[in-house]
C-alpha cells in the first residue's frame, strides 16, 4: 500500500476513499495494516488509481505483477493520509456527492490492500455517486484462519456501529447505504442489531442494506431481523445457490444453510422475504470469472451498475433491471409498490412477464420469516 512514485496518465481514473479499521498498524507502509486486532480505530484517507478503461475488464482488479504498480497498467496507491475525526468530517463536507454515503464491508479471506481495491474498484465500475467509506475488520487473509476471521467479526461491531453513529450525527450526511460481503455480512447486520436495541429503532438516515453472498445462518438472521424490531431499513439481498465458499461455510457451521445460499422462489423463503420486504436478487445463473461463484456482485459489470445506479438510491427495481442477459434471470421479492404493499415478483429471462401480488405490510414474527428446522433446505 506504499504510495507509487510515478504519476498515473491523465486517462486513469482516481478514486479517493476513506477507510476506517479495527486492524493493528503492521510498522510497513507497504502494507499499513495487518489481520490482528486493534482496540483502536485507525482513519486514513486513500486516493487509488485505476488504469484507463480501454486497457481493462469491468469487474477485474489489476494487480501489479511486481512493485511497484504501474499507475498506466495496475491499482496504485497515490496516496495515504492518517485523519482526525474532524479531517473526516472535513472529507465528507467537501466530498461533493449530495451527502449520499456508502459504507463497504468486505468479507472472509481479505488482506488490507485486497478490501482496499475491491472497493475502489465498485465504486469505478458502479458509478455511483457516493462517498466511499470502507470498514476494513482484522481478517489474517488466509483459508486456514475462518474462526478467526469470524471471531474477529464480533470483536468490531462496536466500532462499525460507532462509525455509523458518527455518519448519522454528521449534518453533512443525507443518507447511508450499508453494503456488505460474506462474512462480513454478519458484522454488518450485528452492527445494525446492536444499534437498534442500543437506540430504540435504527436511524431513518440509513436508507438502503445491500448484502451480497451473505455468510448468515438463516434461522440467526431470522432472529437479528426481528430484533431489529418492527422499522427497517430497505434490504436488498444477492444469493447464489452454486456458491462453493458458502457450501463450505456451512459444512464448518454445523450443515445449515447460508442465507446467500437459499433459492428464494421456494418455501418457507419466498413467502417470508415477501412478507419482511426483503428484495432478493438471485444471481444462480449469471456466470462471472470467479471460481467458487462468491464474488458475483462485483465482477459482473451489469450487477454493479445495478448497485450504484439503482439500488444505493433506493429505488424500486423492477423486470428491466435484472435483465441480465440471454438465459440469466433473477428473482425479485419484496419491491413496494405505489400502494405501500410488498410485491413478489419472479423475473425469467429473456424477461416476458411481470406478474405482482399484493400482501399487507405488516411486523414480522421470527419463525414466520425462516424455518426454525436447520435442516431445511433451499
Amino acid at each position: 500500500m506504499k504510495p507509487v512514485t510515478a504519476a498515473a496518465p491523465a486517462s486513469a481514473s482516481t478514486v479517493t476513499m476513506l477507510v476506517a479499521t479495527t486492524r493493528k498498524p503492521s510498522g510497513n507502509p507497504g502494507t499499513l495494516f495487518s489481520g490482528e486486532r486493534s482496540p483502536n480505530v485507525s482513519l486514513d484517507r486513500i486516493a487509488i488509481s485505476i488504469p484507463p478503461d480501454n486497457i481493462r475488464k469491468a469487474g477485474d482488479v489489476q494487480w501489479p505483477a511486481r512493485l511497484p504498480a504501474d499507475p498506466g497498467k495496475n491499482f496504485a496507491v497515490l496516496s495515504v493520509e492518517p485523519q482526525s475525526i474532524g479531517d473526516a468530517g472535513n472529507w465528507l463536507r467537501t466530498s461533493r456527492h449530495n451527502g449520499h454515503v456508502l459504507v463497504f464491508v468486505h468479507g472472509f479471506n481479505n488482506q488490507y490492500s485486497d478490501a482496499v481495491f475491491r472497493f475502489a474498484q465498485i465504486i469505478h465500475d458502479s458509478g455511483a455517486d457516493v462517498a466511499p467509506i470502507l470498514f476494513t475488520w482484522p481478517s489474517r487473509g488466509s483459508l486456514f484462519d475462518y474462526e478467526y476471521d469470524r471471531e474477529s467479526t464480533n470483536f468490531s461491531r462496536t466500532a462499525l456501529e460507532r462509525t455509523l453513529q458518527a455518519l448519522v450525527a454528521d449534518p453533512a450526511v443525507k443518507d447511508v447505504t450499508l453494503m456488505a460481503h460474506s462474512m462480513g455480512t454478519w458484522l454488518a447486520v450485528e452492527s445494525l442489531r446492536q444499534m437498534a436495541i442500543r437506540e430504540g429503532k435504527l436511524p431513518s438516515k440509513i436508507h438502503n442494506v445491500i448484502l451480497a453472498s451473505p455468510d448468515l445462518d438463516v434461522n440467526v438472521f431470522a432472529r437479528q431481523w426481528t430484533e431489529m424490531g418492527s422499522s427497517h431499513p430497505k434490504f436488498t439481498i444477492f444469493v447464489s445457490q452454486d456458491d462453493r465458499a458458502l457450501a463450505a461455510s456451512s459444512l464448518i457451521s454445523g450443515g445449515v444453510t447460508r442465507v446467500g445460499a437459499i433459492n428464494p422462489g421456494q418455501e418457507p423463503y419466498r413467502s417470508a422475504l415477501q412478507r419482511a420486504g426483503i428484495t432478493v436478487i438471485d444471481l444462480t445463473k449469471l456466470k462471472t470469472g470467479d471460481s467458487l461463484n462468491h464474488g458475483k456482485f462485483a465482477e459482473s459489470p451489469a450487477i454493479v451498475q445495478l448497485i450504484g445506479q439503482r439500488l444505493v438510491t433506493g429505488q424500486t427495481l423492477t423486470a428491466s433491471d435484472v435483465s441480465l442477459g440471454e438465459g440469466v434471470g433473477a428473482v425479485l421479492l419484496g419491491t413496494v409498490n405505489t400502494a405501500n404493499n410488498v410485491v413478489a415478483t419472479v423475473v425469467t429471462a429473456p424477461v416476458k412477464a411481470f406478474q405482482p401480488r399484493a400482501v399487507p405490510v405488516q411486523p414480522t414474527p421470527i419463525n414466520d420469516i425462516f424455518s426454525s428446522d436447520p435442516n431445511v433446505q433451499p
